[in-house]
C-alpha cells in the first residue's frame, strides 16, 4: 500500500476557520471580562466628586429608612456623611451589637427594615449575635459592612477576612458589591429579601472602592506617572482598566424604590377547612406569636378580629400586649394547663420548640391547627411528640382575619374563658402572697415589680433583659399595647437592653421607654448610656441588683455545690451612669417606702430629656412557683 503525504505546513480549510475562530473568542471573552465592551456605552465620569456612599444613602431614603446605626470606621465614612446629607438620621454606638439591636427594634416596631452599617473585620464579627438573635427572631435587618478594597481581597489588606462565609449562614441574603453601579440594585434586592417570606436579616458588603470618589480610588490605586519597561507598563494599564471598569456608567440613572413583597398567603381550601374545625370546637385556644403583628395586618385589625372571633388566647413575642391590659381574653398565666384541655388550638405565629416543651404540652386529644410563613420552623418536631390537623404555611395576619371572617356570627360558651380566668385570678393571689413576704435584706422583688406595674404609663414601651428579675416581670408587668413589648426572643440572648431601647425611643418619641435589666444583663449596657446622653434619648433603666447571676446560681449550688463565677456585687450603678452623664437613683431598704415616688422621679428626669437609671437593690429570694424564680 501507498500513501500520499500533506505537503508540510498546509491545513485544511475547517481546521484554520476552528484556530481562527477559538482564538475570536478567546479575545471577545478576555475583553468582556475586562469591561471593554461595557464602556463603549458607558462612559467613566473621571471628574465627579460623586461617591457610592450617595447611591446607598439615596436607596435607603426611597425605602422610607429613617434612622441608620452605626459605629464609625474608616471603611464606610461615605455613606454615614451620604445620609447625613439626605436627612438620615445617623445615630453612632459605642459597640456594633448595640447598632444591630437598635436596628432590630426599628424592624419590629416599625414594620419596616432597620438598617445598620459598620466597618471591616473586627467591626463586622463584632455584631454576630445581633445578627443571629436577629435572624431567630425573624426580624427584617439590614447589615452594611465595609471591606478592604476589591484588588485587595485575599492579600492580606487591613481587617480582611471572608466575611460573606461568615454570614452566609446568618442571612436570608447575602451580596458583595464590586462595582459603583451594582450599589443600588443590590441594595433593592436586599430590602426586599429581608421582609418578603419569613423575614431575616440580609447582608451586603461594600468594599472601600466602590464607596469613595474615583479620584481618591485612583489615588491609592494607580501610580501617578507610568512606570518604565514593559511589565511595568502592562501592569499600569491593568490598573486603570480595573478602575475604570470600577466606575463605568456609576452615575447613571436607576430605580431607588422598593421591590414588590412575596408575602405567602393561606390558600382558601385550607383557610376553610380551618373553620370547620373551629366551628365544631368546644374548648378553643389560641397562642399568637410574633409573626401575628407582621406587615400587612395592622395591630388594629387583629385585635379587632380576635375580639369578634372571642376565644380565649395566650400572647407571646411581639404580640404580648395586643389586647391591651387585662383584657377578658388575654390569658396569662397556666398555659401549659390550658393547652391540655383545650379540644381546639390554633397556633398562629407559634412553633413547638423549647418553649412548648417540642410540642409535648399540646394534647393528643386536640385537634391543632398551625399557621406559620416558615414550613420547616412549623412541622418542627411534629415528627415526635405533635402533630398538626392542619399545617398552613402563610402569613399569620392575614390567616386569622379569614379565619374570624368565616366563622362570622360563631359563639363559644363562656364557661370555658371563665374557667381560664378563674386560674389566672388564683395565680395572682399568689403574687400577692410573695409580695407580702419579708426578705432577709434589701427588697422584695415581687413587691417592686407589683409597684412598677401600676405607675407604668399608658405610652410606655418595655424593654426586657436579664434573667431572675426580668423572667418574674413577664408575670408581672402587663405591656400597654400592641408592639409595647421589647425581649430577645426565642435565642435568649443577654445585652439587647440599650440597643432595643434606642431604637424604640427613636421610633416612638413621644413614648416612654423603661428598661427592665437584671444587674447582670445591665453590664453589657452600661457604656450605652453615653450614647443616650449624646443623642438626647431619654430611656429609663430599672436595674434589678441582687449582687449575682442568681437564675444560674439558684441551680447550680445545689446541684454541682459551687457557686463560682455567679457572684456579683451591689455595684452603685446609679453613679456609674451619673459619671456618663445620666441621671442615677438608687432604691434600697432606706427608701422602700418611696418607690412610687423614686420612679415619678425618674419619669420626670426622663420628660425633662434625661437618660436615667434607678438602681434597685433587691434580695436573693426563693419564691419558686412554676417557672417563676425570683
Amino acid at each position: 500500500m501507498s500513501t500520499a503525504a500533506a505537503p508540510a505546513g498546509s491545513f485544511s480549510p475547517s481546521f484554520q476557520l476552528l484556530v481562527c475562530g477559538t482564538l475570536v473568542a478567546a479575545v471577545l471573552g478576555a475583553a468582556h471580562r475586562l469591561g471593554l465592551f461595557y464602556r463603549l456605552m458607558h462612559k467613566v465620569d473621571k471628574v465627579s466628586n460623586r461617591h457610592g456612599g450617595e447611591s446607598v444613602a439615596a436607596v435607603l431614603r426611597a425605602h422610607g429608612v429613617k434612622f441608620l446605626f452605626t459605629l464609625v470606621g474608616g471603611h464606610i465614612s461615605p455613606l454615614l456623611v451620604a445620609c447625613e446629607k439626605l436627612g438620615i438620621r445617623v445615630v453612632d454606638t459605642r459597640h456594633e451589637v448595640t447598632a444591630v439591636f437598635a436596628a432590630d427594634a426599628v424592624a419590629r416596631l416599625t414594620g419596616t427594615v432597620g438598617v445598620v452599617a459598620v466597618t471591616a473585620g473586627p467591626g463586622l464579627t463584632n455584631t454576630v449575635t445581633a445578627v443571629k438573635n436577629a435572624q431567630i427572631a425573624q426580624s427584617p435587618v439590614l447589615l452594611l459592612g465595609g471591606a478592604a478594597s476589591t484588588l485587595l481581597q485575599n492579600r492580606g489588606a487591613l481587617q480582611a477576612i471572608d466575611q460573606m462565609s461568615l454570614f452566609r449562614p446568618l442571612c436570608k441574603f447575602c451580596a458583595s458589591v464590586h462595582r459603583v453601579r451594582d450599589i443600588m440594585p443590590t441594595l433593592r434586592t436586599a430590602m426586599a429579601a429581608a421582609q418578603s417570606g419569613t423575614p431575616g436579616p440580609v447582608f451586603v458588603e461594600l468594599p472601600i472602592d466602590v464607596l469613595y470618589p474615583y479620584f481618591m480610588v485612583q489615588k491609592e490605586m494607580v501610580p501617578a506617572n507610568p512606570p518604565k519597561g514593559l511589565m511595568g507598563r502592562a501592569v499600569y494599564w491593568y490598573l486603570e482598566n480595573y478602575l475604570a471598569n470600577l466606575f463605568a456608567g456609576a452615575w447613571e440613572p436607576r430605580p431607588e424604590g422598593p421591590l414588590p413583597l412575596d408575602i405567602p398567603q393561606a390558600p382558601p381550601q385550607q383557610v376553610q377547612r380551618c373553620v370547620e374545625i373551629f366551628s365544631r370546637a368546644k374548648r378553643p385556644l389560641v397562642v399568637l406569636g410574633s409573626q401575628a403583628l407582621l406587615p400587612p395586618t395592622p395591630a388594629s385589625k387583629l385585635r379587632a378580629a380576635m375580639e369578634t372571633l372571642g376565644v380565649p388566647c395566650f400572647l407571646g413575642g411581639m404580640a404580648r400586649g395586643l389586647l391591651g391590659r387585662n383584657h377578658p381574653l388575654h390569658i396569662r398565666q397556666n398555659r401549659g394547663a390550658a393547652l391540655k384541655k383545650a379540644d381546639v388550638v390554633l397556633l398562629a405565629g407559634v412553633v413547638c420548640d423549647f418553649r412548648l416543651s417540642y410540642g409535648r404540652v399540646l394534647s393528643r386529644s386536640s385537634k391543632i391547627i398551625i399557621v406559620n410563613r416558615n414550613r420547616k420552623e412549623m412541622l418542627i418536631n411534629s415528627d415526635m411528640f405533635w402533630k398538626p390537623q392542619e399545617a398552613v404555611q402563610g402569613d399569620v395576619g392575614s390567616f386569622v382575619l379569614k379565619l374570624v371572617e368565616g366563622l362570622q356570627g360563631q359563639t363559644w360558651a363562656s364557661d370555658w374563658a371563665e374557667e381560664l380566668r378563674q386560674a389566672d385570678q388564683q395565680k395572682e393571689k399568689s403574687f400577692r402572697e410573695k409580695a407580702m413576704m419579708p426578705v432577709s435584706q434589701h427588697l422584695n422583688p415581687v413587691r417592686v415589680l407589683q409597684l412598677v406595674e401600676e405607675t407604668l404609663p399608658d405610652n410606655s414601651i418595655l424593654v426586657v433583659d436579664g434573667g431572675d428579675f426580668v423572667g418574674t416581670a413577664a408575670h408581672l408587668v402587663q405591656p400597654r399595647g400592641p408592639l409595647c413589648w421589647l425581649d430577645p426572643g426565642a435565642f435568649g440572648t443577654l445585652g439587647v437592653g440599650a440597643g432595643f431601647a434606642l431604637g424604640a425611643k427613636l421610633c416612638r418619641p413621644d413614648a416612654e421607654v423603661w428598661c427592665l435589666f437584671g444587674d447582670g444583663a445591665f453590664g453589657y449596657s452600661l457604656i450605652e448610656f453615653d450614647t443616650f446622653v449624646r443623642h438626647k434619648i431619654p430611656v429609663m433603666a430599672l436595674i434589678g441588683n441582687d449582687a449575682g447571676w442568681t437564675q444560674i446560681s439558684r441551680e447550680q449550688v445545689p446541684s454541682l455545690g459551687s457557686n463560682v463565677a455567679c457572684g456579683l456585687a451591689y455595684t452603685d450603678y446609679h453613679k456609674a451612669a451619673m459619671g456618663l452623664g445620666a441621671q442615677g437613683l438608687l432604691l434600697s431598704r432606706e427608701n422602700e417606702d418611696q418607690v412610687v415616688k423614686v420612679l415619678r422621679d425618674a419619669q420626670q428626669h426622663c420628660r425633662d430629656g434625661h437618660p436615667v437609671v434607678v438602681n434597685i437593690l433587691i434580695g436573693r429570694t426563693d419564691f419558686r412557683d412554676g417557672s417563676i424564680a425570683v
